[in-house]
């Protein structure tokens, strides 16, 4: 009997086992597929991701091992990184992982590549991915599994994390700002992006050095090996709609929502917006504390002394008040109000006819609108169109809104209804 025993417990052990294998990864259901989801690894091939800045994955340290898209343990905090082929916005990814003794890994998104920056996590958020108790050092809240790294802990009445060595599930929404995070079916965190409370945060001290950290409207997700194996499957992602909303850019009383940049004047006076030279003469900008990435802005500008200025859009500053973007031009008569300038790159990329300078209105108050959707964009003056025009550059671009202030002095603008719809 005992050996009859025995012989069916074998049985159902090797069922168990052989089930468990047979189960099928990175594979949707036509539920999913008809839901909308879509697959960010295939299970065999490292298409759809390359490395940070690069063309394909040559560098960073990852490779597939049967059906699991893992790390090799062999980056760092500045290498080892790969990223998606795709941009995202709006989003629900899910994604399953389990990472080594000790480990330290993590998912990020919305992550900018620009020349000067040097890794992703300067501007993408991170749902950290870590070994919280075999990690070898002490960890704060905010480094643990689930958190949104450095900005927003975990609920530990919700948390469940399974051990190293061992699969957990995690699924990332980011739906127009409204973020959640997910752990192993539970929703351990949630928050407003770009809020009073999420500035907050970001400018308690740990993004000083990273003044885009978390900024960007869409981007890529990035993987990251820290030194340690971390391995991925059963990645998907369901796109989410964009929510088109209105937003007053300036409310006539402080410059709540924006940043100086410079050493130029910006105050605010009689419920108007004004730039003046300082004693300095040099170039000066205030900019939106956010990013806008497709948007409908009018706004109204008077030109009291000279007028050289500007609203830049999609554009950020590198350094001091080095800007880079695409302007649209705010001058003295006959200087091309409504064009388009390149800033460190083509310079002019559009002009406007010179039977059109006449529709600046001197020493009085002049309406402007900027509409900018993908590689799109149109300006108005008066009601009359200034730039029509589609550029694949600026179809690239991210970043903010900033007016400028031109260098040499004796310059005083000012601005009034800025009034904003994101597209």
């Amino acid at each position: 009997m005992k050996k009859n025993v025995t012989f069916f417990l074998g049985i159902l052990v090797a069922g168990i086992i052989f089930s468990g294998c047979d189960k099928k990864t990175n594979v949707l259901t036509e539920q999913e597929i008809a839901e909308g989801w879509s697959l960010l690894f295939d299970g065999q091939t490292l298409d759809g991701w390359r490395d940070f800045k690069g063309e394909k994955v040559d560098i960073a340290p990852w490779q597939v091992e049967k059906g699991v898209l893992t790390s090799l343990g062999l980056g760092s905090d500045s290498t080892g990184y790969i990223v998606t082929t795709s941009e995202y916005e709006n989003f629900i990814i899910d994604f399953d992982w389990k990472i080594s003794e000790g480990g330290n890994s993590g998912l990020l998104y919305h992550v900018v590549e620009r020349p000067e920056l040097k890794v992703p996590y300067v501007t993408g958020p991170e749902y950290q991915l870590i070994d919280d108790v075999g990690f070898p050092n002490p960890i704060e809240e905010w480094q643990k599994a689930g958190a949104d790294y450095a900005m927003y802990t975990c609920d530990p009445a919700k948390k469940v994390l399974n051990k190293a060595m061992t699969w957990n599930n995690s699924r990332i929404v980011f739906d127009n700002g409204h973020v959640e995070h997910w752990l192993n079916g539970q929703k351990v965190l949630e928050f407003e992006a770009w809020t009073e409370d999420w500035f907050t945060r970001k400018n308690s001290g740990k993004w000083d050095n990273a003044p885009e950290y978390g900024l960007a409207r869409s981007g890529v997700f990035a993987l990251q090996d820290h030194g340690n194996r971390v391995w991925f499957r059963n990645m998907k992602i369901k796109e989410l709609p964009r929510k088109p909303k209105q937003e007053n850019l300036f409310n006539g009383t402080d410059l709540t929502g924006w940043e100086i940049y410079g050493t130029e004047l910006w105050y605010v006076k009689d419920g108007e917006l004004v730039c003046e030279s300082g004693p300095d003469k040099e170039y000066g900008y205030l900019g939106t504390t956010k990013y806008y990435n497709d948007f409908d802005l009018s706004l109204e500008f008077k030109q009291e002394a000279n007028g050289n200025s500007g609203v830049f859009i999609r554009s950020y500053i590198k350094t001091g008040v080095q800007i880079s973007g695409w302007q649209v031009e705010v001058a003295p008569p006959g200087n091309d109000t409504g064009g388009i300038y390149e800033s460190y790159g083509r310079g002019w990329i559009w002009q406007i006819p010179d039977e059109k300078e006449n529709i600046l209105k001197k020493d009085d108050w002049n309406t402007m609108r900027i509409k900018v959707t993908g590689d799109k964009i149109t300006t108005w003056l008066n009601g009359e169109v200034m730039t029509d025009m589609n550029d694949e550059k600026i179809g690239q671009g991210k970043g903010r809104i900033l007016l400028q202030i031109h260098s040499g002095g004796g310059i005083k603008v000012r601005w009034r209804n800025l009034q904003l719809t994101e597209l």
